[in-house]
This record gives C-alpha cells, sequence and structure tokens, in this order.
C-alpha cells in the first residue's frame, strides 16, 4: 500500500527529479511485471508522461517495446491500456529504432480466435499507420478483417483502414474499389455504410483516384437521398475537394445549391458549416458568383439561425482577398455604387437585427469592407460601420450574459480595426466608448478599457480633459463591492497611464493610491505598477513596488519587487533632465547608475535555476553601459572647453595627413566613444536575436534601444570624424511607418530631430567648434528624457520554447575525453527535442534548427611542428527541420592532430519568416585524440634506429588494400 501511495505521488511529480530516464523505466518496468492486473495498468498508463519528460530515441524504443510485449502477452484489458499509451503518444513512434520487432509482437495477437483481440489489434496498426504505411501483411488484414461478420472487428478495420489510407498511396489505391463495393453492396447495413464513406476523404493521393472518388460520391449523393447520408457524404466530399485542391470551385458551387434548394435545415447547417471551412482554408478561390449567391440565400431564408450561419462564412470572407474580388468591377459593365451592391444591403439590414450574433456579422463585414477597400464610393460604408458599432455597444454593455460578452469583443475588436485604418473616425468611437462606460455592466467595463487603451496606445486620442470622468469612475469604482472590481481597477489604472503618458499629476497619483489602499489585494497593486512601467509612469511604479515589497512570501520576490523599485527609481532620476544643462545631466546619469547597480544586484539575487531572468539581466546590463557611455560623451564634449586644441594642432596635423588632429585630443576620445555605441547596437542586436519567445512590442522596444545607439554613432561620425562622407539617407525615417505606442512615437520623433539638427550643422559649419558638441550633448539628453518603457517581456513570458539536445557518443563523466584515433573520424551524432509553454507558437515558430559543430585544439600530446591551421579545428553546420518537435542528424569530425580537442555543438532556430533566433543550448564534450597502434610502434622502432621487420614491411606493403 506504502509503496503504491509512492509511485503515485511520483507520477504527481513530487519525487521524480532526481530519477534519471534509467531509473524512471526500471520503476515503470517493475510494475509491467507485477503479476497484479491493477499495477500493471498503473505502469502503463504512465508511460506518456514518461515520454513527456524524457523524450528520446533509446529510451522511447525500450519503453514501446516492453509495451509490445504486454500487448501480445496481456488480456484484452491491458491491450486496451497500451492502445491508449500508443494513441497519446503519436507524435514519438517515428523515435522507435526498432519498428521491424514491435510490429512483430503487436502483430502476433492478429491471429487469435479473438476477434475483441484482432480488434485492439487492427485500431493498434492504424495508430502505428505513421511508421508502417508500407506494410504488405497489415493492408491485407485489414482488407481481410472489412469481411468480418463481427461488428467490433468491422469497425475497428474501418479505423485501420482510414488510417493507412492517409498514410499510403497504395493502400488507398488498391481499398478504394473495395470501399465502393462494400457502400454500393445491398448487404451492406445503413450504418456502416456511414462509418465506411468518410473513408474516400483520404484518397487524394493522385488526380485519378480523387476523381474516381469524387464520381463515387457524387452517386452516392444522388442514390441515396437520406438526411444522414447526404450529410455525411457532401462533408467527405468537402474534405476530399479541400486535400486534392482541384475541385474547390465546383464543390463551393455543390454546397452553395444545397443551401438553395435542399429545404432541410440539417443539410444546410451543414452546407453552411462546410462553406466556412472552404472560406477559411481558399477564401482566392471564392469567385463573385459564389459570394452574390451566399448573400441572395442569406437576404431571402426566414431563419436566423441559418442567416446567422450564412453571414458568419461571409464575415470571414470579408476579412480576406475575396472582398477586393467582389467589389471590383467586371470589365464591360458600369461600376455600381457600393450600397447598391447585394453584400453591403445585407450587412446594413443585419447591423440592427434583434439577434445579436446576427448584428455582430454585419457589423464585423461593414468593418471589413470600410478597411480593405479604399474607393471613394466606399467611404459613406464608414459611418453606417460606426453607427451599427455604437448600437452594438449600447446593447451588448448593459447585458453580463456570456452571449453578450462574446458580441461585445467582436464589437471592439471591429472598433479597434476601423480605428486603426481610418483614424479621423478615432474621436467619435472615444467618446462613445467613454459615454458608454459609466452605464456598462462591469464585465462589459473592462473589455472596454482594454479597447480604449488598444485605441490609445495607437492614435493619441484620450485628451486630458477625459481624464476627469476616468477618475470619477475610478473612484466610483474603488467603493462598489462587485467580484470584477480588482480587474475593472487594473483595467482603468492602465487606460489612465495610456492616456496620460508625459506625466501623471500628484492628484491622479493620489486616487490610484487611495483606491488601491482601500479596496485592492497586492496582486493588483503590482500589476498596476507593472502598466506603469510599461507606460513610463516611473515615479508611480516606485511606489508601488516599494509599498509592495514586504508583502511577499519569499525572498527571491522580495528582491525581485526591489529590482523594480531600483529601476523605476534610476529611471525617475532621468526625467529631471534639462537641455544646455550638461553639468546637471551628469549629476541625474550618476544617480540613475547608482540605482541601477543597486537594482541589477538584487535582480541577481531574484533569479534561480528554474528561472534564470537572462533577458531582464541582459537588458539592464545594456541599459547600465548605454548610461555610462552617454555620460561619457558628455564628458568628452566637455573636454573641448577643458582641454581645447594646443596651439600647434594645425602644424601636427599637416605633418602627420590626419586632418583630424587639428581638433586636439577630443579627436581620439570621440573614436573611442563611436566604437563604443557600435558595440552597444551590436549587444542589443544579440538581445534582439536570443529572445525568440518575446512579443513584437518587447522586441520593437530593443531594437528602438539599438537605434538610438546607431545613431549616436552616426551623429559623432557625421558631425566630427568624417563629416564629407557621411550620408543621411540610410537614416531618414519612412515616415509611413504605424507606430504601435507612445514610446515608440516620442522616440522616433526624438530621432528624426537628431538627424535634422546633425545634417544642418553638418553642411554649415566644420568640425570642431562647441556647438557640434552642444548638438551631441542634446541628442542624448533629448533621448533620456523619454521615459523608458519596461515591455510584457520583461514580466511576464506568454510563449516559452527550449532545445535539448543529446550527444552520442557521450562520456559517462562531462569531463572525460572520449578516445578517438587520429586515422579515423568520429560520428557524432546530434539529437533534439523542442519543448514548448502552454501556448506553444503563439507569436512565432520554428521552422527549422541550425546546428553548428565547431571544435578546437586545447592540448598537444604529439610531436610539436607546425600544423596547417585547417587540421586544428572542425567547422561545420547543419540545417534540421523537426518532425513532432524531434530532429536528429550526423556529423563526421577528423581529428589528426594528436592531443585533446574541445567539440562545441550550438543550436539556433529559423523561424516560419527565415530569421535566425540565437537561442541555444551550447553543449561542449571532450575528445583525445590517440595515435594509432600501427603508426606508433613504427614511430618507436625508427627512434630506436631499428629497422622494420619483414613482417611489418609486408603489412606496410599491404596496408593500402
Amino acid at each position: 500500500m506504502a509503496a503504491s501511495a509512492k509511485s503515485f505521488l511520483a507520477d504527481a511529480g513530487y519525487g521524480e527529479q532526481e530519477l534519471d530516464a534509467n531509473s524512471a523505466l526500471m520503476e515503470l518496468d517493475k510494475g509491467l511485471r507485477s503479476g497484479k492486473l491493477g499495477e500493471q495498468c498503473e505502469a502503463v498508463v504512465r508511460f506518456p508522461r514518461l515520454f513527456q519528460k524524457y523524450p528520446f530515441p533509446i529510451l522511447i524504443n525500450s519503453a514501446f517495446l516492453k509495451l509490445a510485449d504486454v500487448f501480445r502477452v496481456g488480456n484484452n484489458f491491458l491491450r486496451l491500456c497500451v492502445l491508449k499509451v500508443t494513441q497519446q503518444s503519436e507524435k514519438h513512434l517515428e523515435k522507435i529504432l526498432n519498428v521491424d520487432e514491435f510490429v512483430k509482437r503487436v502483430f502476433s495477437v492478429i491471429h487469435s480466435n479473438d476477434p475483441v483481440a484482432r480488434a485492439i489489434t487492427l485500431r493498434m496498426l492504424g495508430s502505428m499507420a505513421s511508421i508502417i504505411p508500407e506494410r504488405k501483411n497489415a493492408h491485407h488484414n485489414i482488407r481481410q478483417s472489412l469481411d468480418s461478420h463481427d461488428n467490433v472487428e468491422v469497425e475497428a478495420a474501418i479505423f485501420a483502414a482510414a488510417n493507412f489510407s492517409a498514410q499510403s498511396k497504395d493502400f488507398a489505391a488498391g481499398i478504394c474499389n473495395k470501399i465502393s463495393e462494400m457502400i454500393q453492396g445491398l448487404a451492406t447495413p445503413v450504418d456502416l455504410k456511414l462509418k465506411l464513406i468518410p473513408i474516400l476523404q483520404h484518397m487524394h493521393h493522385d488526380a485519378s483516384l480523387a476523381s474516381s472518388s469524387r464520381q463515387l460520391l457524387q452517386q452516392l449523393v444522388t442514390s441515396y437521398p437520406s438526411t444522414k447520408m447526404v450529410i455525411v457524404t457532401l462533408h467527405t466530399f468537402t474534405l476530399l475537394a479541400a486535400s486534392s485542391l482541384v475541385d474547390i470551385p465546383k464543390q463551393i458551387q455543390l454546397l452553395l445549391q444545397y443551401l438553395k434548394s435542399d429545404p432541410r435545415k440539417a443539410v444546410k447547417r451543414l452546407a453552411i458549416q462546410d462553406l466556412k471551412l472552404l472560406a477559411n482554408k481558399t477564401p482566392h478561390t471564392w469567385s463573385r458568383e459564389n459570394i452574390q449567391a451566399l448573400c441572395e440565400s442569406a437576404l431571402h431564408t426566414p431563419y436566423d439561425s441559418l442567416k446567422l450561419g450564412m453571414l458568419s462564412v461571409l464575415s470571414t470572407l470579408s476579412g480576406t482577398i475575396a472582398i477586393k474580388q467582389y467589389f471590383s468591377s467586371v470589365p464591360g459593365t458600369a461600376a455600381t455604387t457600393a450600397r447598391s451592391f447585394d453584400l453591403v444591403k445585407l450587412a446594413q439590414e443585419c447591423c440592427y437585427h434583434n439577434n445579436r450574433g446576427i448584428a455582430a456579422h454585419g457589423v464585423r463585414i461593414l468593418t471589413n469592407i470600410s478597411a480593405s477597400c479604399q474607393e471613394k464610393d466606399l467611404l459613406p460604408l464608414e459611418q453606417d460601420a460606426v453607427f451599427g458599432l455604437e448600437s452594438l455597444l449600447v446593447l451588448c454593455s448593459q447585458d453580463d450574459s456570456p452571449g453578450a460578452q462574446a458580441t461585445l469583443k467582436i464589437t471592439l475588436t471591429c472598433m479597434v480595426k476601423l480605428v486603426k485604418c481610418r483614424p479621423h473616425l478615432s474621436q467619435s468611437v472615444v467618446e462613445s466608448l467613454l459615454t458608454q462606460l459609466h452605464s456598462a455592466q462591469d464585465a462589459a467595463r473592462i473589455l472596454m478599457c482594454h479597447c480604449l487603451a488598444a485605441i490609445a496606445m495607437q492614435l493619441p486620442v484620450l485628451a486630458d480633459g477625459m481624464l476627469g470622468d476616468l477618475m470619477d469612475l475610478y473612484k466610483l469604482i474603488g467603493l462598489s463591492t462587485t467580484d470584477k472590481k480588482q480587474e475593472l481597477l487594473v483595467s482603468l489604472a492602465t487606460v489612465i497611464f495610456v492616456s496620460s503618458q508625459k506625466a501623471l499629476s500628484s492628484e491622479i497619483k493620489t486616487v490610484i493610491k487611495q483606491q488601491l489602499e482601500n479596496a485592492s489585494n497586492g496582486w493588483t497593486a503590482y500589476r498596476i505598477a507593472r502598466q506603469a512601467s510599461r507606460m513610463g509612469n516611473h515615479d508611480m511604479a516606485r511606489e508601488l513596488y516599494q509599498s509592495l515589497l514586504t508583502q511577499v512570501a519569499s525572498e527571491h520576490f522580495y528582491f525581485w519587487l526591489n529590482s523594480l523599485k531600483e529601476f523605476s527609481h534610476a529611471e525617475q532620476c532621468l526625467t529631471g533632465l534639462q537641455e544646455d544643462n550638461y553639468s546637471s545631466a551628469l549629476s541625474c546619469i550618476a544617480e540613475a547608475l547608482k540605482s541601477y547597480h543597486k537594482g541589477i544586484a538584487s535582480l541577481t539575487a531574484a533569479s534561480t535555476p528554474l528561472n534564470p531572468l537572462s533577458f531582464q539581466c541582459g537588458f539592464v546590463k545594456l541599459r547600465i553601459d548605454l548610461l555610462q557611455a552617454f555620460s561619457q560623451l558628455i564628458c568628452t564634449c566637455n573636454s573641448l572647453k577643458t582641454s581645447p586644441p594646443p596651439a600647434i594642432a594645425t602644424t601636427i596635423a599637416m605633418t602627420s595627413g590626419n586632418d583630424l588632429q587639428r581638433c586636439g585630443r577630443i579627436s581620439n576620445q570621440m573614436k573611442h566613444s563611436m566604437e563604443e555605441f557600435r558595440n552597444l547596437a551590436t549587444r542589443y542586436g544579440d538581445l534582439y536575436q536570443s529572445s525568440f519567445d518575446a512579443d513584437s512590442a518587447t522586441l520593437r522596444n530593443v531594437e528602438l534601444q539599438q537605434q538610438s545607439c546607431l545613431l549616436i554613432s552616426h551623429a559623432i561620425e557625421a558631425l566630427i570624424l568624417d563629416p564629407e562622407s557621411a550620408s543621411f539617407q540610410e537614416y531618414s525615417s519612412n515616415g509611413t511607418a504605424h507606430v504601435e505606442s507612445e514610446y515608440e512615437r516620442r522616440m522616433m520623433s526624438v530621432f528624426n530631430h537628431v538627424l535634422e539638427e546633425v545634417e544642418s550643422l553638418n553642411r554649415k559649419y566644420a568640425p570642431v567648434s562647441y556647438l557640434h558638441t552642444a548638438c551631441l550633448c542634446n541628442a542624448v539628453i533629448a533621448l533620456l528624457k523619454v521615459p523608458l518603457s519596461f515591455q510584457r517581456y520583461f514580466f511576464q513570458k506568454l510563449q516559452s520554447t527550449s532545445i535539448k539536445l543529446a550527444l552520442s557518443p557521450s562520456p559517462r563523466n562531462p569531463a572525460e575525453p572520449i578516445a578517438v584515433q587520429n586515422n579515423q573520424q568520429l560520428a557524432l551524432k546530434v539529437e533534439g527535442v523542442v519543448q514548448h509553454g502552454s501556448k506553444p507558437g503563439l507569436f512565432r515558430k520554428i521552422q527549422s534548427v541550425c546546428l553548428n559543430v565547431s571544435s578546437v585544439l586545447q592540448s598537444k600530446s604529439g610531436p610539436d611542428y607546425k600544423i596547417p591551421i585547417d587540421n586544428m579545428t572542425n567547422e561545420m553546420e547543419q540545417r534540421v527541420e523537426p518532425h513532432n518537435d524531434y530532429f536528429s542528424t550526423q556529423f563526421l569530425l577528423n581529428f589528426v592532430i594528436l592531443g585533446t580537442h574541445n567539440i562545441t555543438v550550438e543550436s539556433s532556430v529559423i523561424d516560419s519568416n527565415g530569421i535566425v533566433w540565437k537561442t541555444g543550448p551550447k553543449t561542449t564534450i571532450f575528445v583525445k585524440s590517440l595515435e594509432d597502434p600501427y603508426s606508433q610502434q613504427v614511430r618507436l622502432q625508427q627512434q630506436q634506429g631499428q629497422p622494420p621487420s619483414q613482417q611489418q614491411q609486408q603489412r606496410t606493403a599491404y596496408s593500402r588494400f
């Protein structure tokens, strides 16, 4: 009893950390060998957890072979457990090394007299179809079992046939006729026909097979007009068309025909569902006539549920290329006005429909038309969209049911999209949101606050005059006692921070702090502080972090909050900077650096092995170095006053041929400063490349820091070091680039202003004058006056991706080298597993993994003669695409030079856009290159002055064979 309790604890994750892969497998093996059925079943069902924890082939192969043994000798219940484990662990199947042995053990059960055992084996084979697609014995048994008299076995054979058809072209071609005979045969019961028809969706391996399957389905649709048969056949028809791609336009027409002419609601619903699938998959194949037919059906149907479905398809299409095709005028016909289009009529009619879902789709269609079609005759639709959105907002904000909240989310998303594409509508949209905010339900208020913040981040539309209303509402919420209160306090505080990003007045700070003291818990205060840090309100953030320091239970959390408090204080010090006052600027930077150094010490103390805070530490260290570089630059500029060029500087410049020497020592200092800024820009680039899991706003923030370093280095070069060759073309702003936040907007305006100043000075005056140094100092101050934004990834990791590497051969002890003879090559196998968090691929997905293997000679043990550099190192790179999050490849390495070599394997990731991310990890092993015994013997004999013996001479002569 105690042992079983212990094993359940281990399963829950309490004692399993210290077990390595072999120990964990042995413990499960002990359970499999137990005489008790319960313990055997428990051991079997714990295998998926083991695969998740140790996802490498050597363990998975052993584990599956053990499971196959259990399947071979166990009872049907155990076989069922093994089947479920195999289906759960489908992505690990390709890591089985001894596939033949695994299949042999499983396949032996197919000859059992028990039809249930045969059925489970068929399902097992079907689940393994991805690794044994062309096994003829499996194909033969599936075909045989389709003729069985046992229903359970036939259903299992159908499952296996579907899986094998999806994987194997030969099997699909061979089984197609058999399936069609069974479907058309009078002896086959209808319920069995319904299960057989879906197999035809996998007959897409070549055109002739797809064509014959379509003909069969066409016959079935007309021959068997019963509702169930039509529904299954049509759906299979759609899936086959979606996979084969050729017949999608025909399929859309067929579905529209059924939608229009078939009186059965169930068939109409199925047609709508399949049209939605095709609208998502291939919107470019929808012609104008298809959309027109769908609009006509939606206009004429009396049923709201069907109208809702059709509008759902149209709203999906309205966000794609199909909408442009619909509105492009047909050659030979006069261009019609926008309001005469059926789609527009339908959307306008539905905007005020009493069914919320229909109204939401109507509004979404109008929004998408307004956003994607810029033609003049479509401009009046903007106002229709705004009125529709406002009426839905009023309707849904008063209702806290889940349906109303879902509709409100669609409405608010449309508002953000419309304002982004049509900025002139922002004022009316924001005013309607603010008006409605007072009377709305709390759940709706939270969503509306998110919408307001999203709009205000893109456009500065929240004027100071609106702050009064927001503050009154904040006080009101602080006094309420609803369950949504904490969430609402955070959302509303975010809107207030966004709307007053320049600086928070003391009155606003007092109100927020009062409400937090009265009404909130520590977590709410932390979330508000976090938002203040993101929006650059560092004085508010510092006070909140300070108040939270004593409310946490762990010292890691204490150090984390303390570091955030110090960083906020440091950034607060920089808000007092003033142009042309360089001595106070130096003291402000020094004060900020003092706080940053305290903060980085705290941050290091807050990190743990499981959460090393590497991005945070990297970002803060770079900020410290950047501030030091800025401080150094101001000191260098001041040195023109304290240490002007000597009287003979011009003569020195003429004799040395270096014109910069006439500026005195400042020229060398500026050169060092420029190199420092370029080095910082490179380091910011490295931080960017290592942040694969960061959200786009955080990456943009890092990019802006990098651009500020490049800007200053360019300004130094253009003003002082090389004014003649300075080019301003590559640094000119895009102007049209869409700005995502207030911080980015302010940084871009500083960049443009600094470039204009530098360019005008560069044309007017020769270097170096006080104007040049003043321009550089003012550029530094202007950059530092923009409050730094600590973005989401600094606080929160929404996507988590890591790579685990395994090298073979690998030594038992990591410090121990692997022995290799110098006349042989080492075959290094690199295997890897990609591990994800709870939201894989949220921001970007891994397309391929780039593996870089390099070796360096560490210590030489052979004779000390000159070695060609090519023989001392190995440098190789390979790109592999992970399949089911697993990849493996091999490298052949030469170690001609005797001694110890250090091999480093480093992995980086390439995303779906082809961008390389240096995610790591880096693994190192040591190899000792030894002299082969024969060469060693010959060398020793030569050293002793003995001629090689006859036998050795013969061996030498034949050694080349």
